[in-house]
């Protein structure tokens, strides 16, 4: 659909008419949302799943455009980005909403709000955001913190305009986004982390993710890799119910077979939040036996994250094992590649994307 500033439903300088909806024929006034998998059928005046979309007389719209619940500097390496542009800074954005319902949620204060119970962020235009990011000398944009998908066009405008501002986009995403919108905006996106949880197992992301399927995630990556963006792939492990090892094994597999074995794979720890509160942080042991797993499988690349100081937060030589990139946490403490990205003992090119940056080495809010 096009959108129409003169549209007379347009109260709000935050709403606008929404992106891949389609009108139900053989219901009045009733729109089809196109934009995630749940591809919702939403009855007049009723909302989405995500909380973020609602029909007004037949026609689907964004309520938080440019809504902004945070704008914070962050290394890229937060994201968690290790092989893309290392050492940059991104400048963060969210809004409120999610198409996912996750139990373990650590961002649900802004993820899990519902537009019924309040709208609520700073509004921001797509240049200001560009403004921002040139003035702080941030190397990129990254949308994160809540489900991306969630301020798709408010996402899209931004990001034709950074590409423009030779500001590279980067996003953080549960994978759920339709291949038409990853096909549409694509064309704008440098880099992705796409986040697993429990492995990817589909009782996993039914009982504790309110997630009917995770299969339309895989369509997602091979549409992400058709495009030619950079993905990283994190999975939180949450310990007991979402750490089996035949998960992790399947899904190594999956990654090295369909996106390639240089594609880095994140172990994330899991800590008490949200809803699950009476949970245990995950044993790290249990993190490194899965880390072995993974890279049984043929994946070079695979770190433990969410555990400061420990030796896989390192990047090593998938030929000759030596310590080539050290990190405490989001920041490089030591870097020994050489300028054209190999190992200097063995010559193996590593899959880096850009070169080192020296970029602010801290996070600052904005917003």
């Amino acid at each position: 659909m096009v959108r129409s500033e003169s549209d007379p439903n347009i109260l709000k300088n935050h709403i606008r008419l929404a992106k891949f909806w389609t009108p139900i024929k053989e219901r009045e006034k009733w729109v089809k949302c196109n934009l995630c998998h749940r591809r919702c059928l939403i009855a007049p005046n009723a909302w989405g799943v995500c909380g973020v979309r609602k029909n007004i007389d037949g026609k689907l719209y964004t309520m938080v455009y440019g809504l902004l619940t945070a704008e914070n500097v962050d290394p890229i390496e937060k994201k968690p980005l290790m092989h893309f542009n290392p050492g940059s800074s991104v400048l963060s954005i969210s809004t409120v909403g999610c198409d996912f319902f996750c139990s373990f949620c650590q961002n649900w204060e802004i993820s899990q709000s519902r537009l019924e119970k309040g709208l609520y962020g700073e509004k921001k235009t797509p240049q200001e955001i560009i403004d921002d990011a040139i003035k702080v000398k941030a190397d990129g944009i990254s949308y994160t913190y809540n489900e991306p998908t969630i301020m798709y066009e408010f996402m899209y405008d931004t990001a034709v305009l950074a590409k423009k501002n030779n500001l590279f986009n980067t996003m953080v995403t549960n994978g759920y986004m339709t291949p038409e919108a990853v096909d549409e905006i694509g064309n704008f996106f440098d880099a992705a982390t796409v986040d697993f949880k429990g492995g990817g197992n589909k009782e996993f992301y039914r009982k504790y993710m309110g997630v009917p399927d995770p299969e339309p995630i895989f369509e997602t990556l091979k549409a992400m890799k058709e495009k030619k963006i950079w993905i990283e792939i994190t999975n939180l492990v949450v310990p007991k119910v979402g750490d089996k090892e035949e998960d992790i094994k399947r899904l190594s597999k999956w990654i090295v077979d369909n996106l390639g074995d240089n594609v880095p794979f994140h172990l994330l720890r899991f800590h008490p939040d949200y809803k699950m509160l009476d949970s245990e942080d995950t044993p790290v042991k249990t993190l490194e036996k899965l880390a072995k797993i993974a890279k049984n499988e043929g994946l070079k690349y695979v770190y433990i994250g969410n555990v400061p100081g420990h030796e896989l937060e390192h990047t090593y030589c998938p030929k000759c094992g030596y310590p080539l990139i050290e990190r405490y946490g989001f920041y490089i403490t030591a870097w020994r590649l050489t300028e054209d990205n190999k190992c200097p003992k063995c010559g193996t090119k590593i899959d880096i994307i850009g070169k080192k940056r020296n970029s602010s080495p801290f996070s600052l809010s904005i917003i």
